[in-house]
């Protein structure tokens, strides 16, 4: 069987690819609303986890450039609650740093660090993200090469022009590199379309690929199968 060269890199979504991100969230908002009812009650008293999310959605839709940074969409929202509320300004920042901390306590996959180790030792390892998840602060950032965020970059998936940028980092072509995330449009048909092979992992078994038409390189629902998709494809790791 002749196999093809192996990827120069792999490059790695990060919210609910590496670590399921729904449950850090709400915990991360009771925390900070916890935070809210202690430093800046007259907010924690008019405005509730929710009104704060509808407030949030309000904003986006008015201004939809904070897609592209959906912390500073955050900031922005509680800026205005604290003004209504006759809260100081100055605890905003405060309270933003008591959010990211919560929401940076995220618990990869078990099968995420050991295959990680197995990858990084064979293919650059890098990745892509329209989140605001803090390698460092997580403590994973030593096994990736390059993180390139949409905040950071002006441009988040499926822009072509994401994906083309951690590639330009890490010297490598669009066509050498392999994309592996869990959403079938942003992930799969954004890396596609900006020339990489995109790899799908689905650890729910979801179908969504069918009702969008999309046809990943590799449908996955573990590292595991992705190291043997590999393999398969290029050789022993």
């Amino acid at each position: 069987m002749i196999r093809r060269a192996w990827p120069k890199a792999i490059l790695f979504d990060l919210d609910d690819t590496l670590w399921p991100i729904t449950p850090v969230i709400l915990q991360a908002e009771q925390t900070l609303h916890a935070w809210l009812q202690e430093h800046a009650p007259r907010v924690a008293e008019r405005f509730s986890i929710e009104n704060l999310r509808q407030a949030r959605l309000a904003l986006l839709a008015k201004q939809p450039e904070f897609s592209l940074d959906l912390g500073e969409l955050r900031r922005a929202g509680l800026k205005s609650a604290f003004e209504e509320a006759g809260e100081d300004l100055d605890k905003v920042e405060l309270a933003m740093v008591n959010f990211f901390a919560a929401r940076n306590a995220v618990v990869p996959f078990d099968d995420v660090v050991p295959g990680l180790l197995r990858l990084k030792s064979r293919v650059a390892i890098g990745s892509i993200s329209n989140g605001n998840a803090d390698l460092e602060a997580i403590g994973l950032s030593h096994h990736f090469k390059v993180s390139v965020a949409a905040h950071q970059l002006g441009h988040a998936k499926p822009d072509a022009a994401i994906f083309h940028e951690a590639c330009r980092l890490l010297g490598v072509a669009p066509t050498d590199a392999v994309y592996v995330g869990d959403d079938v449009l942003l992930d799969v048909q954004g890396a596609q379309k900006a020339g990489l092979r995109a790899v799908w992992l689905n650890r729910s078994g979801s179908a969504a690929h069918l009702e969008h038409d999309v046809v990943p390189d590799a449908i996955c629902s573990s590292f595991d199968e992705l190291i043997d998709w590999l393999r398969r494809e290029h050789g022993d790791v």
